[in-house]
């Protein structure tokens, strides 16, 4: 809530969701002052990326990432204690005139209320609904895969992994003409939402051969090997999963030689060359907030959870293989 004075020094009081140890959340109040160029957002939701936040909750991230790592306006130092994440989406109760009363996106982590800099806010459209705003960070990631992997129309695409990024991956890339793409995933009961979005679904061992290009969003070595094995002569494999303090072991034995395959990462901390001249962050993440505006991708919000209730509800949600997009309500 904000303590009003009649000054631009308003005292900005709220809870914050920390992880404290291994899967161990706890709800901590936090207070801030707005300055007379702030913007107060007041949540209405946030979403929690499992892959990052996994690795995070499960005190995953290597050392040599804890600076790369940080999420913006993170507090604590990895592994434990942490405020991590960066997908709220709250109105905007004070601030300059053209925010004032909007919904608006920040890369921030899962807090009830937030100062921030106006610059900080990406406006959400009207067509887009707050929890599905939420996607957007993992929207952003999702489009920086498909410019990383070079997929272009009528290409014959394989998307391994079908969480919440490999599946937004698989929806940008099935709306390109004449384009053929497959969604690969050990659980078959994700056919019915591959389906929803363009895709369709196999299971790893009826993956296509040949393929363009090839996607590993899985966070599994074994999916990597998927990936190779499906991709064609100088295909290129993009490796869009972030593995943390865990190993993968590459088949580069066989026809990774022979068959010249290239295996490209995609990281969303940068820009991909070929668009750094022209693109900034800023454009780039609404950009991801405009391909938001399309109600199929309504089907990867799998649980909601009462922010109250985030630290008994996250550590089971967080383990278990089947939830997608887990969105907190404020």
């Amino acid at each position: 809530m904000v303590q009003h004075d009649n000054s631009a020094n308003a005292l900005v009081r709220g809870t914050a969701l920390w992880v404290q140890n291994p899967f161990t959340y706890s709800l901590l109040p936090v207070e801030a002052r707005a300055g007379a160029g702030d913007a107060v957002l007041e949540a209405v939701c946030s979403a929690v990326s499992r892959g990052t936040e996994r690795l995070v909750a499960e005190g995953a991230v290597p050392p040599s990432e804890y600076t790369r790592m940080r999420a913006p306006h993170q507090e604590g130092e990895f592994p434990f204690p942490v405020k991590y994440g960066y997908a709220l989406v709250g109105r905007v109760t004070a601030g300059p005139a053209d925010l004032l009363g909007r919904l608006a996106f920040a890369l921030h982590p899962h807090q009830s209320h937030a100062v921030l800099d106006p610059a900080a806010l990406t406006p959400v459209p009207e067509a887009v609904p707050p929890a599905r705003a939420a996607l957007a960070a993992n929207m952003e990631t999702a489009l920086n895969v498909a410019w990383d992997s070079g997929a272009g129309p009528a290409d014959r695409v394989l998307v391994v992994g079908g969480g919440v990024v490999g599946l937004l991956v698989a929806r940008i890339l099935s709306q390109m003409p004449a384009a053929s793409v497959w969604l690969c995933d050990a659980d078959p009961g994700k056919a019915g939402i591959a389906a929803q979005l363009g895709a369709t679904f196999c299971l790893p061992a009826d993956a296509p051969e040949g393929v363009d290009v090839a996607i590993n969003a899985s966070g599994s070595g074994k999916g990597l090997a998927t990936a190779l094995a499906a991709a064609g002569r100088e295909a290129t494999v993009v490796e869009a999963s972030w593995h943390g303090t865990r190993e993968a072991s590459l088949p580069l034995g066989g026809a990774f030689h022979s068959q010249r395959l290239r295996i490209v990462s995609s990281q969303v901390g940068s820009l991909p060359p070929a668009r750094a001249p022209r693109w900034t962050y800023a454009r780039r993440l609404a950009a991801a907030m405009s391909l938001l505006d399309d109600p199929a991708l309504d089907a990867l919000i799998t649980h909601e959870v009462p922010f109250a209730e985030a630290p008994a509800r996250l550590p089971p949600l967080m383990r278990e293989p089947g939830p997608l997009a887990i969105v907190l309500r404020y």
